[in-house]
């Protein structure tokens, strides 16, 4: 027979033991990542073409290349995440790799660039984007290049078009970030929205690979996939080649800076507003990325065409046909 006392006894044991379960469950998660996990997974080329690599201020920088068509070179730049790669570009890398000179960045934390253990800034990847336009237009006669950027590097190209004009003869921008509620921001000249605290904490040895894991982990990247496109029908092959790239030496880096905010501007809306150059943009209206309140400060300007498509925030994988469509009635009408 069971008695009060055993029963208080036991009730006490079984909520000890409930208390201690989550804290059981972190340590074992982060014994499996520091002793089990592989982070060294062999990660193939995002692109076909050459991949060559430059020393820049902003690092080691690798970038693919198609370069056997004459005309006005495309830059690509994919976007910012826990594991961003040049593959979100490919759709774009491969319709127009027959057609002109396309090249395509990993910026620096991101694929095969430097990984090195560093707080990671728009200044950062602004001056990656000016050393990569450098050493394209040195290798097609010093003329200027179209770029095209997707969601948070938008604000970066942008930047440097603001920086660098004479180097762009137009930008393209593809579900930029900068436009929404929480994001837009008139701060002071180069500021972000960083805190080194937060940086701190979660890169912190002992728990910051861990977390990070758990981020790239392929439920929690299908779930944040899914959001991105707004619908389960995500792109596997940009699925499986985020999974290689993320578990890779030094993959945490540059997401901790992303995590603590560093990499994102907080002037960007004067940062827009003050684009010389033609501006092309296309947004999608599905999935969590869908807040663009504030583009209307842009559209009536002669120098911007914003396009919308019933589509998630890369609207190049659902809708190439389309996007390049318009894509191209835009550089056409600047007679490229």
């Amino acid at each position: 027979m069971t008695t009060p006392r055993r029963r208080t006894l036991s009730k006490r044991r079984l909520g000890i033991g409930l208390a201690l379960a989550p804290l059981v469950a972190a340590g074992g998660w982060i014994a499996y990542s520091h002793l089990a996990l592989d982070r060294a997974v062999a990660l193939p080329p995002a692109l076909p073409g050459p991949r060559d690599e430059i020393d820049s201020p902003a690092g080691r920088l690798s970038y693919y290349r198609t370069d056997e068509t004459a005309g006005v070179p495309l830059l690509l730049v994919h976007s910012i995440n826990a594991a961003a790669n040049a593959y979100e570009v490919r759709p774009l890398y491969m319709h127009y790799r027959t057609r002109r000179p396309v090249y395509a960045i990993d910026l620096p934390g991101f694929g095969f660039s430097e990984r090195s253990d560093r707080t990671y800034t728009p200044r950062l990847m602004t001056d990656a984007i000016h050393a990569m336009v450098e050493a394209i237009r040195a290798r097609h006669g010093g003329g200027a290049v179209d770029a095209v950027a997707l969601s948070l590097s938008a604000e970066y190209l942008a930047r440097a078009a603001v920086e660098r004009p004479q180097d762009y003869r137009s930008l393209g921008l593809v579900s930029p970030t900068g436009f929404d509620a929480r994001l837009s921001g008139s701060g002071p000249d180069q500021s972000t929205r960083g805190s080194d605290t937060a940086r701190s904490i979660v890169a912190q040895p002992l728990w910051g690979r861990p977390l990070y894991d758990l981020l790239v982990s392929r439920p929690s990247m299908r779930f944040f996939l899914e959001k991105t496109w707004g619908s389960a029908e995500i792109d596997e092959g940009l699925f499986a080649y985020d999974q290689a790239s993320a578990h890779q030496p030094g993959a945490e880096h540059a997401p901790f800076s992303f995590l603590s905010g560093h990499l994102f501007p907080a002037d960007i809306t004067r940062v827009y507003a003050r684009l010389e150059r033609p501006v092309w943009m296309v947004h999608g209206t599905r999935g969590d990325f869908v807040d663009y309140r504030h583009v209307d400060d842009v559209r009536a300007k002669p120098n911007w065409t914003v396009a919308v498509l019933p589509t998630g925030a890369f609207p190049h994988f659902e809708r190439l046909a389309d996007v390049t469509a318009r894509y191209d009635a835009f550089l056409a009408g600047l007679g490229g």
